[in-house]
């Protein structure tokens, strides 16, 4: 009975304080965005694409590209490096467009796309404490891997509900609209 209850409170305080536990172990999809490598959840990865012709949407916020047609459906795609508020680059032959299911297929705008690693819960460590200014609640955790560490993040948090909610309107309109011509 004790150790039940153990986990159970093990669980509920890395719920509330947002910890990485060893449940976030598994495989990641690793990429760079300028000189930092980053992780998402290979199950959350849908495919994998080079840069291709991205349609601007008007009074979307800067990070937001625009979409994509991808084989018949209209995906909306987001520069992460914008996002992260990094420098703006052009895009080169490594630059990929991946497509992450939130609830949604969204493609993210990544430098290059590393590999896909198998990391221990073992080996992750809660995201570092920035101080209240410092929003890391899209973090799943620090992926030590050898002797470097990989920022895991939980692409659901990356986009905040309300932008998400924006950004598949916009696509679903033009979705729509490519359906009545």
């Amino acid at each position: 009975m004790s150790t039940t209850m153990t986990a159970e409170l093990d669980q509920a305080t890395a719920q509330a304080s947002g910890a990485a536990t060893h449940t976030h172990g598994g495989k990641y999809l690793t990429f760079k965005l300028a000189d930092e490598e980053y992780g998402v959840e290979i199950l959350k990865v849908r495919e994998i694409n080079g840069i291709m012709d991205i349609t601007s949407v008007p009074q979307m916020p800067s990070y937001m590209k625009g979409v994509i047609n991808l084989r018949g459906k209209v995906i909306p795609v987001v520069d992460l490096r914008l996002k992260f508020a990094l420098t703006e680059i052009e895009h080169t032959e490594q630059t990929c467009i991946i497509v992450v299911d939130v609830g949604k297929e969204i493609g993210i705008i990544v430098d290059t796309v590393s590999e896909v690693l198998d990391i221990t819960g073992d080996n992750i460590e809660p995201p570092p404490q920035m101080g209240g200014s410092v929003d890391s609640s899209f973090i799943l955790g620090m992926g030590k891997v050898s002797d470097t560490v990989k920022i895991l993040l939980d692409i659901d948090k990356v986009l905040a509900s309300d932008e998400l909610a924006d950004i598949t309107a916009i696509a679903d309109a033009n979705s729509c609209d490519d359906d009545d011509n």
